[in-house]
């Protein structure tokens, strides 16, 4: 694609001139601005983490979504729980009066261990964006293999402090070629009820969404996709509508209409913390440990499982080693962080009993992003609401998915933004590299093609229907497709493969994923519902049958 989205007023709906004028104060805060103080450098919770030498009935490592429905079913059927958590609490405001940091303004609090950003969006006109930080233990990880960079969250709440909030529900005629081995009738009948009940799902006021200025750019994508014979669909999430309509009528602070999303909420959005983790506390049965990483798991001589955490700071360093004994494990360090700890603890006789299993399976959901330049008489907005309200469904002619994402920058950017889902049929491995002391991917950058390919059955022909053309200036130079990412990783402990049909791991009576390790690679929508829904009904298999 030559560079005619950067320059042709009368297709890509805009001048570089007027939009490099425009966007100052967005590129002077987010590219051109030197590391910021080091403010965030002191511990923000005054938590009372485990103690070494301390024995648990159960041990959940990671507190997402699956991890937190294991500990409050756990604890609501008498079970003592400990939750070791390797990020931050994020319950204590810093020195500008806040959690999260927005969107648009990233600092130390925005990114794990790293020394420069490394934000989804890398550019914009040619202009990079990422800009130097101070190391600390922010919330957004952006963990990079040889061929993809995984986004995830770190901190009590795992990825919920850091997603869109689309709690969608695939449809289920799907579901037999995501989870084959699971009963569907169960599923749409108990654990998805169940899932959306406890995350607080709801769907924003059809009303509301006609009116409303900050989802202008939504009401555009459903023109085009309408226009070029797609559905459009209103897709639930876990937002508290009420709030962002007092937010609208500028009676509270604002928070999603602060563009706040990436990294981390700091009002109106239902994370793990204001639903099951709330509901966890109230048990008073379980405790969790924040910045405890968790490094080794080995038989107990005496019974149950010897786990050693590492305690750190929040630059990262290890304060302290701990030694507790578990008597049952549950791995709910996320994807990534369950296949690494897996291959690692099988790789160096740790856990020798682990099947071949583990590792494989491994999938980027299909994500794929892309941007498209609008005419002038189709503005998206200068106030855009950062939670995403609808989706464009071609998954059963081409393959894809794709969600009407925002652009919160503040400004009018006549541009359509896009994240896609899409059936990818790539599976990648993790192996344990012994002379590096660390599990590595065989991610091939080249796999994305096929979910390049799907999604451009939905956006060429919206391209071709309205005379508009990609943005080639959001992800480097003349570049179109943000192939190089995935939000929604899943799968390296596959249910029915790794472990047994609810969990179990093979080998180690005891241990259990209960994550999105299980699901191998693709949930055909967004993820976490299916997670959740998941680890209920395993957990409540497990609690009935091994306690």
């Amino acid at each position: 694609m030559n560079d005619t989205s950067l320059k042709n007023d009368g297709r890509a709906g805009f001048s570089r001139r007027r939009f490099i004028t425009g966007t100052g104060s967005l590129l002077g805060a987010a590219a051109l601005a030197g590391p910021t103080p080091s403010s965030w450098a002191t511990p923000r919770t005054a938590a009372a983490p485990i103690a070494s030498g301390s024995r648990v009935p159960a041990l959940v490592i990671g507190t997402g979504y699956g991890g937190c429905v294991a500990a409050l079913r756990l604890a609501q059927a008498g079970t003592d729980v400990h939750m070791a958590e390797m990020g931050m609490a994020w319950d204590t405001p810093g020195p500008d009066g806040k959690i999260f940091a927005n969107t648009t303004r990233p600092d130390d609090r925005s990114f794990w261990l790293r020394t420069r950003t490394k934000q989804p969006l890398s550019n914009f006109l040619g202009f990079p964006l990422d800009r130097n930080v101070n190391r600390y233990t922010g919330i957004l990880d952006a963990e990079e293999f040889g061929g993809i960079t995984v986004y995830q969250g770190r901190g009590v709440g795992g990825g919920s402090l850091v997603n869109g909030g689309m709690a969608v529900t695939p449809r289920r005629e799907n579901f037999g070629a995501i989870l084959p081995t699971v009963d569907a009738e169960e599923m749409y009948s108990t654990y998805y009820p169940r899932a959306n009940s406890g995350l607080g799902v709801t769907t924003i006021d059809p009303a509301w969404f006609e009116e409303a200025d900050c989802y202008q750019y939504a009401r555009v994508g459903r023109k085009h996709a309408q226009r070029a014979g797609f559905p459009f669909l209103f897709v639930p999430a876990v937002y508290d509508w009420d709030y962002m309509k007092r937010e609208a009528a500028g009676t509270v602070p604002r928070s999603a209409l602060d563009g706040e999303i990436l990294y981390g909420n700091n009002h109106g959005k239902k994370s793990l913390q204001k639903t099951y983790i709330d509901r966890i506390r109230a048990t008073g049965r379980v405790t969790i440990s924040p910045l405890h990483k968790v490094t080794t798991v080995t038989p107990a001589p005496d019974g149950g499982y010897t786990v050693l955490i590492d305690q750190l700071d929040t630059t990262g360093r290890t304060t302290a080693t701990k030694t507790v004994t578990a008597d049952k494990v549950f791995f709910a360090a996320g994807s990534v962080g369950t296949s690494k700890l897996l291959v690692g603890l099988k790789a160096t006789g740790a856990l020798p009993l682990l099947n071949d299993e583990v590792g494989r399976g491994w999938g980027d959901n299909g994500n794929v992003m892309c941007g498209r330049a609008n005419h002038l008489w189709d503005p998206t907005g200068k106030l855009q609401a950062s939670i995403p309200t609808g989706g464009i469904d071609n998954w059963d002619a081409g393959g894809a998915f794709a969600e009407v994402a925002p652009l919160p920058t503040g400004i009018e950017t006549w541009a359509s933004f896009y994240l896609s889902i899409t059936k990818n049929p790539h599976r990648a491995r993790f192996t344990w590299n012994a002379a590096a002391g660390r599990a590595e991917l065989d991610w091939q950058t080249a796999w994305k093609q096929p979910s390049i390919d799907a999604a451009k059955t939905i956006f060429d022909r919206i391209n071709r229907k309205e005379g508009t053309i990609y943005r080639s200036d959001l992800f480097g130079v003349h570049k179109i497709w943000g192939d190089h990412l995935t939000y929604h990783p899943l799968g390296g402990a596959v249910l029915d493969k790794a472990t047994d049909n609810y969990g179990r791991l093979h080998g180690h009576p005891g241990l259990y994923v209960i994550d999105g390790a299980l699901i191998p690679g693709n949930t055909s929508v967004n993820p976490f519902v299916t997670i959740t829904a998941l680890a209920e009904r395993n957990i409540e298999r497990i609690i009935a049958t091994d306690l």
